[in-house]
């Protein structure tokens, strides 16, 4: 009879040990109560009396395994008595051929003796040889399963599934043929989305401002305490592909292809924002800007060309609000400009740049125009993308057939990385092809937006929060205006919309037709005298 026979019929009591792989697996199934009603009916065949029952429901190292590490400190606790471990099947102790022999040691020294309905632990050449190849065994199924996993996961990606956990602003569906495939997950792929396509037009100029975006967004979820997000997660949301409708998987050699889900961004939008964040950094925007001082970093002392600060001052009885030079040395140094007067004179500037009706009927007849003659460019724009996806595919079979000649791995490298290149350019081509011809909104719609703002920036700064106000300023002026103390705002340097409505209207001016064009009459049915200080005849001359 051997030491393990002998020590079993000393023992009298027993503890289980049971395991599943994950979490999951004690939801969707019953793997825990089967493992320990087997055990149990082993404890009965052996006359053991099963005193506690120890589970764990994930993999991992001995440390992280609270279930394991609970059985060992129960056994030392009661070493005076041993206490055979019962365990439904090899596997369940460890599917490492390591961390199974780690195991079986420290069950010992705590006093224990592993025993299975499955396998008979013991101290002789033979059964030692036995355990040893089903511990191999349950290793090598471990690592295989571990494998095909893997395999499974990348031809997914090659077919263009995301495999991974759904990122924010996405969540999964089961679709029939596809299996679980990316849809929008609303309101958070709306509110991703305007971050993203701001974030590209210029609307938020740093990252921090997309960061405040969000966290002014309740429904959107936050993973600091006080409902801030990390600066990580936007850079991190600012640079996957995934939201422009693509996949890729460099560490599995999967390329960038186009994905089975629906992008919240253009592909030409992603490349915009890659293109912002790896062009010259901008100052983070400022915690302490607040809707208080809306012009503050934006209007200039007019001495020293240096933005005005501002800040409130305590009066006997309450506080006033000023703007003020804090460049020392400057003939302004802190000396204070009441908030009332300057932002007075900077909304009576928003207000003049608002025009008549007469010259909104000429804008949008130009808006027209225009818009006619760049859909009737669209089919030759789309010859010549079509054009350079053929020299791209080209050049890419070029670069292969040298990669199965090179020798040298610098040059393999090189040559990979140049493909991955004109791959990507061939997507933003192949992108720009399918739109070209296609407008995303109708010409109602988009001049709609347009003369929405050049009607009356006004309007939108007296009716919004500092955010939108910081877009009036970048829409309407090309750069901050100065301001004297004495003289007030100087002449401000309007953007090209409003500086080519105040040429057309200006009090100079002088507005003829090129023979050949029909009279402006024939299109707004009338000839238009309503513009002040201009008047139009229906032979055009003023």
């Amino acid at each position: 009879m051997n030491y393990h026979e002998d020590n079993n019929q000393e023992i009298s009591k027993a503890v289980i040990y049971c395991r599943v792989s994950s979490a999951k697996q004690t939801v969707r199934g019953d793997g825990l109560s089967s493992q320990e009603t087997r055990c149990r009916e082993f404890a009965k065949y052996k006359g053991y009396d099963v005193v506690e029952v120890f589970r764990d429901d994930s993999s991992g190292s001995l440390t992280t395994r609270p279930g394991m590490q609970a059985m060992l400190s129960f056994l030392s606790a009661n070493r005076k008595e041993a206490h055979a471990v019962i365990i439904d099947d090899i596997s369940r102790l460890a599917r490492d051929l390591m961390a199974h022999f780690e195991l079986r040691v420290k069950i010992g020294d705590a006093g224990g003796v592993l025993v299975s309905p499955s396998i008979e632990f013991g101290e002789d050449s033979d059964s030692q040889l036995v355990e040893n190849l089903l511990a191999s065994v349950s290793q090598h199924q471990r690592q295989k399963n571990g494998e095909q996993t893997v395999n499974r996961m990348r031809a997914r990606v090659q077919n263009g599934y995301w495999v991974f956990q759904a990122p924010v602003g996405y969540r999964y569906e089961r679709v029939s043929g596809q299996g679980k495939v990316l849809v929008r997950d609303e309101p958070n792929a709306s509110i991703l989305q305007e971050a993203l396509e701001g974030f590209a037009s210029g609307r938020f100029e740093t990252q921090v401002e997309v960061k405040r975006f969000l966290e002014r967004q309740p429904p959107f979820p936050k993973d600091l305490p006080g409902g801030e997000i990390r600066n990580q997660r936007i850079y991190d949301m600012l640079t996957r592909v995934i939201y422009a409708g693509y996949v890729e998987a460099p560490n599995w050699n999967v390329s960038l292809r186009k994905g089975q889900h629906e992008g919240l961004i253009s592909f030409e939008t992603f490349e915009k924002i890659q293109a912002r964040l790896k062009g010259t950094a901008k100052a983070p925007a400022r915690k302490d800007i607040s809707a208080d001082f809306p012009l503050r970093g934006f209007v200039l002392c007019s001495d020293c060309d240096k933005p005005l600060t501002a800040c409130w001052s305590q009066g006997k009885k309450e506080k006033y609000p000023y703007y003020l030079c804090p460049t020392k040395g400057c003939p302004s140094y802190r000396k204070s400009i009441k908030r009332d007067v300057l932002e007075g004179e900077f909304e009576d500037v928003l207000r003049s740049l608002q025009p008549t009706e007469g010259l909104f009927a000429l804008v949008k007849a130009m808006f027209r125009d225009a818009w006619d003659m760049r859909l009737a460019q669209a089919s030759e724009a789309s010859n010549g993308l079509k054009a350079n996806i053929k020299q791209l595919e080209k050049q890419i079979d070029q670069l292969l057939d040298r990669i199965v000649d090179a020798s040298n791995s610098s040059v393999v490298t090189a040559y990979e990385k140049r493909i991955a290149k004109l791959e990507r350019e061939k997507v933003l081509a192949e992108e720009q092809l399918a739109q070209s011809g296609k407008p995303r909104h109708t010409f109602e719609e988009s001049f709609e937006h347009a003369m929405r703002f050049l009607s009356s920036p006004w309007t939108i700064w007296n009716n919004s929060d500092l955010t939108l106000k910081k877009t009036v300023i970048r829409l309407a002026f090309v750069e901050p205006l100065p301001y004297c103390r004495n003289q007030g705002l100087r002449t401000p340097n309007l953007a090209l919309p409003f500086k080519a409505l105040g040429d057309i209207c200006g009090k100079k001016c002088e507005m003829a037709h090129l023979r050949g064009f029909e009279p402006l009459a024939s299109a707004f049915g009338g000839a238009i005298d309503t513009f002040p200080n201009c008047a139009i005849g229906r032979d055009g001359a003023r």
